[in-house]
């Protein structure tokens, strides 16, 4: 099969588009035809060697933990689907190697969810990750319910949009930080956008004069220090970039896989309730411009490479 894969750590220029090993398919593994994967900022820090405190790397190491495709085969233990079914997953394992830059993904069940019908492969593709570091931070950390507010710092990348739909989805009041490009968009997603920086605790005041329910730092930055301002009780703060937001009392989101989590995605998109912008999309073969892309963390929505 064709893949990406690197050799070493380092930067883009460790990055190839070679041929590797059909996977073989464990008992409890389905084999995915991969027909597009979300390309997401912890890859190209995997590549740079930044997780090699907490994971394992073993070479040729495939990057990518997010899929769309189609099941061409599935292994002895398996019942929950069948060749030809249409699937969404976050690969995620406890080491790093077997990714899903490639055209064959072996797919631990427990990672995979049905496909969206109402969404394309690109955006399928983009969904996995981005997708469950929104719905899991929103429903289990934060526990965010009908009628409360929140404000989510970086709300048009590509956890950010989707953090905005869903937590609109459940009832709740949403602000969200953004450039001024970006303004309209969010609006169109159901949020009431502020600009970030400076003054941003004022710009939320004067919109929410009590403050808010809770916040979800997407970027990191001063945005934890920020809703400690704007929130009453820390254990409603969550961030995917500040691990400090623990000794403040909140939360560090880390999603995991989850099928019953990504199967509610799945109906939130088919329920017309949450769509995934795709800002670019790469062949398979162009995987550094992908990440390159991506490392630059100025793209509304998400980046994702194509097989086809």
């Amino acid at each position: 099969m064709k893949a990406i894969a690197i050799r070493r750590y380092g930067g883009p220029e460790v990055i190839e588009y070679t041929d590797l090993p059909d996977p073989k398919v464990g008992p409890d593994s389905v084999l995915v035809q991969v027909r597009a994967a979300g390309v997401n900022p912890v890859d190209w820090k995997v590549r740079e060697g930044r997780l090699d405190g907490i994971l394992d790397a073993h070479f040729p190491l495939v990057p990518g933990w997010d899929l769309a495709g189609v099941v061409r085969a599935v292994g002895g233990g398996v019942t929950e689907f069948r060749p030809g079914d249409e699937v969404i997953g976050y690969v995620r394992k406890d080491w790093a190697e077997h990714g899903t830059y490639a055209e064959l993904v072996a797919a631990p069940v427990r990672t995979l969810a049905r496909k969206p019908a109402s969404l394309d492969w690109a955006q399928a593709g983009g969904l996995p990750l981005a997708g469950l570091t929104a719905y899991q931070g929103l429903t289990k950390a934060l526990r965010l319910r009908a009628g409360e507010s929140i404000l989510i710092h970086a709300g048009a990348g590509g956890v950010g949009h989707l953090a905005v739909q869903i937590a609109g989805a459940l009832g709740a009041r949403v602000i969200a930080t953004a450039g001024e490009r970006n303004h309209a968009y969010l609006r169109r997603l159901g949020a009431e956008p502020v600009g970030h920086g400076e003054g941003l605790a004022e710009r939320v005041r004067a919109l929410a004069p009590g403050g808010v329910d809770a916040a979800f730092d997407l970027i990191g930055r001063d945005a934890v220090d920020i809703s400690t301002d704007l929130v009453a009780d820390p254990a409603r703060i969550a961030s995917v970039a500040d691990y400090g937001v623990v000794a403040r009392g909140g939360h560090y989101v880390w999603c995991r896989p989850d099928s019953a989590d990504l199967a509610a995605l799945a109906r939130l998109a088919d329920e017309g309730k949450l769509t995934v912008t795709v800002a670019s999309t790469f062949p398979l073969s162009q995987a550094a411009s992908a990440q390159a892309l991506n490392a630059e963390g100025r793209t509304r929505g998400k980046i994702v490479l194509l097989t086809d």
